[in-house]
């Protein structure tokens, strides 16, 4: 298929390339200027969607999401796909969606879920949203792209999914780093306290497949200085996108709401941007009760 690609950012760029890998003629653009291997450069935006079966966007948020979808949704042609892999809140994603089923597009809202690794291994999770229709079509290229794709249900359910997900994310690396700090002040060693937590009641992603510890577990973040493989400035973003959709939906996420606080104050007023989100560890590590 022919294929534009918005967005070759760090994410975007090998999700791009797993697509050109395999067989597709993929066409990309960034206002970046950056390319990515095995993809054509479009000059501007209106090359990279006008002709193509299916157009796909990687951005940073939902009010970039929608200044795109308004230049880009004019020049596709009826019935081509539009798939929009970006992390943004829920309205945004309804917005596009409908704007361009508005136009004969099929729509799809499909947030991922594995990092920069996943996108490079093609090892990603798609959390979809949008009709039976084009999500059969879509299905394809995100077994392309990624080992999961799952159906969320309509316009915006993916983006539902994606905010559910890292905010029980935020919470349990808070909660995981906080434990490691606590069990150093007991004197208690780390391996041991990996080795009893990862296989007792405890047990979560953040402990056993991302360890904040270094020298803890699988190899991580952690083992390599906290450079970021989830900056802990994207999961500010994704925390903050749960507490608007919490006061939307009028649910109460006080836990939600205090991993965002957390993250805030680490990102902003601390050490924490530009670090990975599991770098909360030697922040805990350095603070005392009080």
């Amino acid at each position: 298929m022919k294929i534009g690609f918005i967005g070759l950012g760090n994410m975007g760029a090998p999700m791009a390339s797993n697509l050109a890998k395999a067989g597709h003629q993929v066409t990309g653009f960034d206002v970046a200027g950056t390319t990515a291997e095995g993809v054509a450069a479009a000059v501007d935006l209106e090359w990279a969607v006008k002709g193509m079966d299916v157009v796909i966007t990687m951005l940073p948020n939902g009010s970039i999401l929608r200044q795109v979808a308004a230049q880009a949704i004019p020049h596709m042609g009826k019935g081509t796909l539009f798939i929009d892999c970006s992390t943004v809140d829920v309205e945004s994603a309804k917005n596009t969606s409908e704007a361009a089923e508005d136009e004969g597009i099929l729509a799809v809202d499909a947030p991922v879920s594995g990092g920069i690794g996943g996108a490079a291994g093609g090892t990603l999770t798609f959390m979809a949203g949008g009709s039976e229709a084009a999500f059969a079509k879509a299905k394809p290229l995100f077994d392309i792209m990624g080992q999961k794709a799952v159906h969320c249900g309509d316009a915006g359910a993916g983006q539902a999914a994606k905010i559910c997900n890292n905010m029980i994310l935020g919470v349990t690396m808070i909660a995981t780093c906080e434990a490691f700090a606590l069990a150093d002040k007991l004197g208690l060693d780390r391996q041991k306290m990996f080795d009893v937590v990862s296989t007792s009641s405890g047990y979560s992603w953040s402990m056993n497949a991302y360890c904040p510890a270094p020298g803890v577990g699988p190899t991580s973040p952690a083992d390599n200085g906290y450079a970021p493989g989830f900056a802990a400035e994207l999961m500010l973003k994704d925390l903050g996108l749960s507490q608007q959709a919490a006061e939307m939906a009028n649910a109460d996420t006080p836990m939600g709401e205090m991993a965002r606080t957390l993250y805030a104050q680490f990102v902003e007023d601390e050490d924490g941007k530009g670090k990975d989100f599991s770098a909360m560890l030697p922040r805990f590590e350095k603070r005392n009760r009080g």
